[in-house]
């Protein structure tokens, strides 16, 4: 255990100094601060994914949730981000709620196909609510010309790469403290069988709520965040299927299910390699880049299914001497 938190302060401090090298501006700057958010979304989704193998492919609806109460807020209202990122995850929860109170009684794909039904539906809400959302044109948070703590809007992107480092440590001790807890040991238990589970006492469908309305309040904050980062959105980005739902639940299936270092690896390994691919495949013709991307992910979980995180265990176990059975030394 303390080894574990040697670490975990060593990487810490590692990320705390990154800005120091990298400098303030630039495109670098950029991809690391929006690595830190993906990291944070992915261990929102881990809690309910990773812990409970609920394999929910709707979180953009709460991450959408969290873009639109922040800015509608401030735009209609003048409310400061600080609130809003409030107010969206409440709303958050409630959402999750009103979603899981249904479904958390299926299992497998039939859990995923319902979340992934509820994250559609609330982009096409998005983009027929024009009045309100802007619809497909998008909206636009209101910028101001000067840095500003209150509006969460700064000249330099170093104050947004701590706030995105804040929300993943919070994201991670929230997983932490989970993960030690009564509840963690029950989702473990869901996990590994949910109709033992039952047989002992356990209340599956109250945990696996209890676990979805905490990883979507922290989605929707990872919402609020982001939105005043990038300045801009519309429902198809906000509500994006495969741009959040699925990169989220991928980031902690390549760096590891279930584990607090499993969806930052992920999003360190996938997110810098999409770009990477982007700048340097893309002039190769139209989807040379993703096809390269796809394959290579491939061949990541082809190699180690249950993430990179237990690929140095698989390794020493390939090379730890073989004992035979039976044989004694005179």
């Amino acid at each position: 255990m303390q080894r574990k938190i040697v670490s975990w302060i060593i990487f810490l401090l590692l990320l705390s100094a990154l800005p120091l090298v990298i400098g303030e501006h630039g495109y670098a700057m950029r991809i690391v601060t929006l690595v830190l958010l993906f990291a944070a979304m992915g261990q929102s989704w881990n809690i309910v994914g990773g812990l409970a193998n609920q394999i929910s492919l709707g979180h953009a609806a709460f991450f959408g949730i969290g873009c639109y109460s922040s800015t509608l807020l401030l735009i209609h209202f003048g409310l400061t981000p600080w609130i809003g990122i409030v107010v969206g995850m409440l709303i958050a929860c409630v959402a999750s709620l009103i979603l899981s109170m249904p479904t958390m009684r299926l299992r497998g794909h039939y859990f995923a196909l319902a979340t992934l039904a509820f994250g559609e539906v609330m982009r096409a809400i998005a983009n027929t609510w024009s009045s309100l959302t802007g619809g497909p044109v998008g909206i636009s948070v209101p910028f101001s010309k000067d840095s500003s703590f209150m509006l969460m809007q700064f000249k330099s992107n170093i104050p947004y790469y701590y706030l995105m480092l804040g929300m993943l440590v919070i994201t991670t001790g929230v997983f932490l403290a989970i993960s030690y807890s009564k509840l963690g040991y029950r989702l473990r238990a869901i996990k590994e069988n949910q109709d033992a589970a039952e047989v002992i006492g356990i209340h599956t469908t109250r945990i696996k709520i209890l676990a979805s309305v905490i990883s979507a309040a922290l989605m929707a904050a990872c919402g609020t965040l982001y939105a005043q980062f990038n300045f801009f959105f519309d429902p198809d980005t906000a509500f994006s299927l495969v741009d959040i739902s699925v990169k989220v639940a991928l980031f902690c299936i390549v760096g590891g299910l279930g584990l607090a270092a499993g969806p930052i690896l992920g999003a360190f390994i996938i997110l810098p390699l999409e770009e990477i691919l982007n700048i340097y495949l893309a002039s190769h013709g139209a989807g040379v880049a993703q096809l390269a991307y796809g394959m290579i992910l491939i061949l990541i979980i082809l190699l180690e299914p249950n993430g990179l995180l237990k690929l140095p265990a698989r390794i020493r176990q390939y090379f730890r001497p073989k004992t035979t059975l039976g044989t004694s030394v005179h």
